[in-house]
């Protein structure tokens, strides 16, 4: 099982993933946990909206965007607070 990706040399730890090819394009899906303390430096980095994406243990690398981005909670800078994030990034076309 996939633990960890990296978005633009940011590591992420995970604790589901999912792959598929979709119209020739790589896609993965995740789901991760978010504390109120990392709140701020993944929301700064999910506005970027355009990854350097890599999977260390699937060996792959590829260029991807925002596909679909959900989480469990809006406010995360309540002290303690923990949420979930989904998020699907799409193979961008060169």
């Amino acid at each position: 099982m996939v633990k960890e990706i990296l978005l633009n040399d940011t590591l992420i730890h995970i604790n589901s993933y999912q792959q598929e090819t979709v119209n020739g394009l790589i896609k993965i899906s995740v789901e991760f946990k978010v504390t109120s303390k990392e709140y701020h430096d993944i929301t700064t980095l999910l506005y970027e909206e355009t990854f350097d994406v890599n999977v260390p243990e699937r060996d792959l690398s590829f260029k991807g965007k925002i596909h679909q981005y959900s989480t469990s909670v809006t406010n995360l800078y309540e002290k303690g607070r923990v949420g979930t994030y989904k998020l699907s990034l799409i193979e961008t076309e060169n």
